[in-house]
């Protein structure tokens, strides 16, 4: 889409929405321009990552593999930390309200 075009995040993930469907809530989440895969295992996680990178390819949708991380054992997203011990509040957004620096 041009730039400057003020719907492209929500045009986006609407067709993130479409294209991952089947996916959703299974074992990933879309949010504007970041897609999460979350599994119990490896070889879980490994099939899970497959699954999308496939399915993007087949709809001629590129990741760019600069901005991706893979295989983490935590991350923040969408100001919480999610790891395998559960989800919580990103302690640096914590501190921001508390300091008023938000």
């Amino acid at each position: 889409m041009p730039f400057g075009v003020t719907n492209t995040p929500a045009v986006f993930m609407d067709l993130m929405n479409i294209v991952i469907s089947p996916y959703l809530e299974k074992f990933v989440v879309v949010f504007i321009d970041d897609i999460l895969v979350y599994s119990k295992n490896n070889r879980e996680h490994a099939e899970h990552l497959r699954i999308i990178l496939q399915t993007l390819r087949q709809e001629q949708l590129l990741p760019k593999l600069s901005k991706c991380e893979f295989w983490l054992k935590s991350i923040a997203f969408l100001c919480h930390i999610i790891s395998k011990k559960g989800i919580s509040v990103d302690p640096s957004k914590i501190q921001a309200v508390k300091t008023g620096q938000f």
